[in-house]
């Protein structure tokens, strides 16, 4: 689980929005850009190449 001033501080690589936390699915999300980063063993994955693409 992500610590809240890690989740305060962080935003989208590509626009640079606001992330939302999905806890279950262990994921970053940034509506705007529909890509999700990846969180790794606690580690967030802030990069574009390695995001999902969501549908909303």
């Amino acid at each position: 689980m992500l610590k809240k001033e890690l989740l305060d501080i962080l935003v989208c690589p590509q626009c640079k929005g606001r992330l939302k936390y999905d806890v279950e699915a262990a994921e970053l999300i940034c509506h705007a850009c529909k890509l999700a980063y990846p969180i790794k063993e606690d580690i967030p994955i802030m990069l574009v190449a390695k995001a999902r693409k969501i549908d909303d």
